[in-house]
Parts: structure tokens; sequence; C-alpha cells
């Protein structure tokens, strides 16, 4: 349900970022108006570039590959599984090694899942192996980044820029950040799109009535606690 919306916001971000947006309205709405042909504010472009996703073969980072490809990007990902080689083709992946996606990738966006392993995922090491003029881009989950090590690589021109949608501290942000033109940032708005917010409580409610009818809820995601008390829904 929230795939199509996250991914949105994964390149929103991507694009914000690249191509300056936010500094760019805060000029004008300053009085700021440098001119078409100025080389103020000059941004990154996005069409043809390189874009990584790490763990980028779930739903949401496939979705974002969609994307990518209207850009005419050639498209990395990485994880622990790959996928077979004919959805490969489909959707345009190319699987690699994670360092090597840091290496060649002009956008890396992640998309992996939060588990202890992940946990601090990309950090100082990883920064390091990004190209300088390269953006990190996070709509997955703020613990999985070292955001202090993102600062610091940020201040060190180690990376060109970030867009973040998740925190590792939420609702608090790592206070360089906050200061720093080149990083976009967003309070978790992943699946904050009407479409997507109302049929999210549209699935509450359904689950809702079908417990007070005596029914499996059909979203039940560990069904097995309920002690086969309620009756499956029906096909």
């Amino acid at each position: 349900m929230v795939t199509e919306a996250s991914a949105d916001i994964a390149f929103a971000l991507l694009l914000a970022v690249a191509r300056r947006i936010v500094e760019a309205t805060a000029l004008v709405r300053e009085g700021g108006f440098p001119g078409a042909q100025s080389a103020y504010l000059l941004g990154s472009d996005v069409t043809g570039k390189t874009i990584g996703l790490i763990g980028g073969k779930g739903r949401i980072g496939q979705a974002t590959a969609r994307r990518a490809r209207g850009f005419d990007m050639r498209v990395l990902y990485c994880g622990p599984h790959q996928l077979p080689a004919d959805e490969e083709k489909e959707i345009g992946f190319e699987y690699c090694a994670f360092d090597d996606l840091l290496a060649q990738s002009d956008f890396v966006s992640l998309h992996a899942a939060l588990l202890p392993e992940t946990r601090h995922l990309v950090g100082e090491r990883e920064f390091k192996r990004m190209k300088p003029t390269a953006f990190f881009i996070n709509t997955a989950r703020g613990p999985i980044v070292d955001e202090a090590a993102l600062a610091r690589a940020l201040e060190a021109g180690e990376i060109a820029g970030a867009g973040l949608d998740v925190f590792e501290h939420e609702p608090d942000v790592e206070p360089a950040l906050l200061t720093m033109p080149n990083v976009v940032l967003t309070p978790h708005l992943g699946s904050a799109a009407r479409d997507v917010r109302e049929r999210m409580a549209n699935k509450v409610v359904d689950n809702i009535v079908a417990i007070i009818e005596g029914r499996t809820p059909p979203n039940c995601a560990n069904p097995e606690t309920l002690g086969g008390q309620l009756s499956q829904p029906a096909d």
C-alpha cells in the first residue's frame, strides 16, 4: 500500500538535493532571482547517472528503480539475495557487491530493513567509499545509518549531499545536519499521501469489523496468536 508513495518520496528527495530545489526556493522567497543563464545554484545531473539501491530487491526498491529508469539511469542493487536473471532484466537491475555499489553510484538510496545486523550498516567506512560527487538518500529506517558519521562525511566533502526522510533518533535530528544547505530533510513523510492514508484507515476499519464479527482479520500478520478462536475470512 505504501510502496509507490515511499518510492515517490525517495525520488523527490533525490531530485530536490541534486537540483538544489530547497535552496532555490529560499532564494526566491528572499527576493533573489539570478536568472536562467546564471551559474548560481548549479546542481547535479540526474538523467543518465547511476543509482545504487542498498537492499533494493524489495517492493519499494523496485518501485524506485522504475522511476530511475524513467530518467535513463543505470540501476545497481545489492543485498544478501540476488533476484533471478529474468526478473533483473525485467526491472533493469544490475546486481553487485556492496562496496562496488558505493564506489560506482552517483546516488545511493537506502531500502534495507532495520535488523540487528543492519544497524549502522552505513557509516564512516561506507561514506569514504562513495564518490565525492555522490548523494545519499535514506527513506528506509534511520538507525541503519550512523547519522553522526553522515554529518562528518558531509562536512569533510566526502559526499556531495543527502536527502533524508528518516532519522536515527527520531524526532531528534543530528544538529549539524540542520545547518547544511546540501541536506534536504523531511519528517518521515513516506506514506503521507492522501489516498494512501485513506486506504490505510479503511484497512484498520476492515480489521476491527472482522474482530467484532468473530472473523480472522484480513491483515493479521500472526493469526496463530488468536488461538483458533476466530473463523477464517471468506474467500
